[in-house]
């Protein structure tokens, strides 16, 4: 993401000097402090839920504010993020080459641009969707930078079950920009990203763990077996999947969405047990094979959340 060469991780740099950072590099690292990935995530479960709060389509208009947005509120809290990772954000092989690590951005132009951000995101929300849903973001950003980075991360293996919470308010700002309100449609939601996010992110965390032994993250798989968080990731993955069908019997979708999440889901499930079943063999290394259930998660939701737009005009 930033024009910088390459260097071992946990080398730090000191910020590059202003000629050594041409504009267009910069502005690249800037877009990078955002974390643009992650953010499509958050769009994809926040859009659709428009689309299923007005039974149709939304206004247009409403749909590109609230994107836009969603994604200086995002964007704001993961510039806050690195700012006060960049010391483990230096010693990990994945984050080494962030911007502040190189230092084509230093810190304190990264606290202003993500305390900015998250200014004009909460006004604009405020102006123009609605004051709701500008405290909504404003909490989502709050819960990210303070309870998730700055107290659960480097305290508890379970940062990313309750830090995750940051990650489900999309689904509840995407309801209540339409409807200005909350519903139990928008409250299943948020419970299916809160189950998806610790399977999502433990296989991952299974493939970098000692990036996070080497810094002192204690994410599941640096203070367990990867028997025991193989079966954590299986609970949760049930849980996800019986919780994604509860929106049909509560009237809020119809045959399509209920085809789509039985069929997504038990891929899910076949995927977690495959993976839990070679975990119990004591299989490692690359035939552990866990970043399968990684990249299908992110297939899974996207699939997910899609059927959650169109099924309002097929009912």
């Amino acid at each position: 993401m930033t024009a910088v060469e390459s260097r071992p991780a946990g080398v730090a740099l000191t910020p590059s000097p202003a000629g050594q950072r041409p504009f267009g590099a910069r502005v690249k690292a800037f877009v990078a402090l955002t974390k643009p990935r992650i953010i499509e995530l958050l769009l994809i479960t926040t859009v659709p839920v428009m689309f299923l709060a007005a039974q149709g389509v939304p206004d247009l208009w409403l749909v590109v504010t609230t994107t836009i947005g969603g994604y200086l509120s995002a964007g704001g809290a993961n510039a806050l993020n690195m700012y006060i990772d960049r010391d483990i954000d230096a010693l990990m092989d994945r984050t080494s080459q962030r911007p502040l690590v190189t230092g084509m951005v230093s810190p304190r132009e990264c606290l202003a641009f993500g305390i900015a951000l998250g200014v004009i995101s909460t006004v604009w929300f405020g102006l123009l969707v609605n004051w709701l849903s500008a405290a909504l973001a404003l909490g989502a950003l709050l819960f990210y930078v303070v309870i998730y980075t700055m107290l659960l991360k480097r305290r508890t293996s379970q940062n990313i079950v309750w830090g995750g919470i940051a990650g489900c308010m999309p689904v509840l700002i995407g309801w209540s920009a339409v409807t200005n309100s909350m519903s139990w449609a928008a409250v299943i939601l948020f419970a299916v990203i809160f189950f998806w996010t610790p399977p999502h992110y433990w296989p991952l965390s299974m493939k970098v763990k000692e990036d996070y032994a080497r810094v002192g993250v204690p994410m599941l798989p640096v203070v367990a077996s990867n028997r025991v968080v193989a079966r954590q990731i299986v609970v949760y993955s049930w849980v996800m999947v019986a919780v994604s069908l509860l929106l049909t019997p509560l009237g809020y979708t119809g045959w399509f969405y209920t085809l789509v999440a039985l069929l997504t889901g038990g891929f899910w499930l076949w995927e977690a047990h495959g993976l839990q079943n070679r975990a119990k063999a004591g299989v490692t290394g690359a035939k552990l094979k866990e970043m399968r259930l990684f990249h299908w998660s992110i297939t899974y939701v996207s699939l997910l959340f899609v059927a959650v737009a169109v099924d309002p005009f097929l009912r």
